[in-house]
This record gives C-alpha cells, structure tokens and sequence, in this order.
C-alpha cells in the first residue's frame, strides 16, 4: 500500500468510529461519563501492544510488561489523567510513552509491589496471544523506541485491513476483497492480475481498476486513523511520512 500521499485533505468516514479517535481519549478521561471504563478499555485494546514490545524489548518479562501495562492503563483512569489529555498537545502515540516512561518511574521511586485490583478496572488483556506474537516477529536488534514506533505503524496499518474488511459486507465482496488484498500490501508473490480475474470472474482491466480503488480507500483510511491521533492536517503529512520512513526501515 506505500505510495505517494496526496497532500489533498481526506474528511472523515461518516459513520465510522475507529478506535484510534481523540474522541476515545478525552472519553475516556472523563471520570463522570459512564462510557468511561469502555472508553479506557477500547483504548487498552488498541494501543497496548506497541506498549508491551517496547517494554519486553527493554528486557522486562512476559509477566512484568503484563503488568506494567495492565497498571499503567488503570493508573491514567484511576487518576483521571486522561482528563488534562487534549488533540492540541500533539501526537497522542508520543504522549502515551511519555506517560508510561513516567508512569514506570513514578513506580520505582515508590517501590510499590502491590497487586492491583479491587475498585480498579481490570483490561482483559490478550496477553499469551501478544507473547507468541513477539517471539515469532522477525529478530530485531533496533532500540525499543523505535521497536514501538514501527509496531506502532504496523498497528495503523492492521486496522487499515480491518476497517476495509469490515466494509465488504457481503460474501461476494468479502471474496473480492480477500482475492484483492495481496496487491494492497504490495506482495511480490502475489498472482497476476489475469489469475485474479479468471478466480472472480473479470477481466484483466477491471482487477487493475478494482485495485487501484481498494489502494485509494485504503490510503484515505490509513489518513483517517492518523488524522484520529493528531491534532492539525499539517501533523496527518508529518506523520504519514514518518510512519512510512519507519516502515520502509
């Protein structure tokens, strides 16, 4: 899917929520909402991978990353500080290490080892699925910052394929869909354009014009769930093009 970036201003999708959006955020920072705690939750469910790797690449175990993560996430509810949380203060991807880096601190100087639980809201966290994930990731040796940021982009780009997986509906368009998606990552063993066709029934032309949509719509979602994360369209172009420059190394 890498291309070229049109500087063009996408608007959001109607009707769709995704689940990067500040809206969550600053949901989830407002303690007298009761959408609150599914707020956080969406949240924990969205951005706590990045957030392990970084933190199993820092050489914390399986078990402490868990529960660092799983504490960090309660500590920004717990203590309202999602509430001071706001688009305008930037990328929120940056702010949310910032904010386990001082989380992680604040720990240690207290030397706290207690358990959490109790009044304080539990994320079901995937995390034995997460484990596995990481071991069998390609070895890499880059420092754990950039480790987040590059699972960071592979997030955006995995709920890119989500959300247009989601809007083919029906069987006949989830089946073009999944016939279609190797040309959308740009698989160089992905089959011609005339094998695709013979699959769906089309003709050569109409596959190249099918993938060249689903690579629009792909590109406009994927500036979408940028734009849900920053706080100008001047910060969308600064950060596709570092997401991009991550991926590409």
């Amino acid at each position: 899917m890498p291309e070229n970036q049109s500087a063009t201003t996408v608007p959001r999708t109607a009707g769709v929520f995704a689940t990067t959006h500040w809206s969550v955020v600053l949901a989830a920072g407002d303690t007298a909402s009761p959408q609150a705690d599914q707020a956080l939750a969406t949240l924990c469910t969205s951005y706590w991978y990045p957030l392990y790797a970084y933190l199993r690449r820092t050489g914390q175990s399986p078990a402490d990353a868990q529960d660092a993560v799983q504490g960090f996430f309660a500590h920004l509810l717990q203590n309202q500080r999602l509430a001071a949380v706001h688009p305008a203060r930037g990328k929120f991807r940056s702010f949310l290490l910032t904010a386990l880096r001082n989380f992680l601190a604040d720990e240690r100087r207290k030397q706290t080892a207690q358990k959490r639980g109790g009044t304080v809201i539990t994320i079901p966290l995937e995390v034995q699925t997460a484990e596995e994930r990481y071991r069998i990731e390609p070895v890499d040796r880059r420092d754990p910052e950039t480790l987040y940021e590059r699972r960071w982009a592979m997030m955006v780009l995995e709920r890119v394929l989500e959300r247009l997986k989601a809007e083919a509906a029906d069987a006949r368009t989830a089946e073009r869909f999944a016939q279609l998606q190797p040309f959308l990552l740009a698989d160089d063993a992905s089959p011609s354009y005339a094998e695709i066709g013979r699959r769906l029934g089309m003709t050569e032309g109409a596959v190249k014009m099918a993938v060249l949509r689903l690579r629009q719509r792909g590109r406009e979602i994927f500036r979408d769930e940028i734009a849900s994360t920053v706080a100008s369209e001047q910060d969308v172009e600064d950060e596709v093009r570092h997401l991009f420059t991550v991926l590409m190394n």
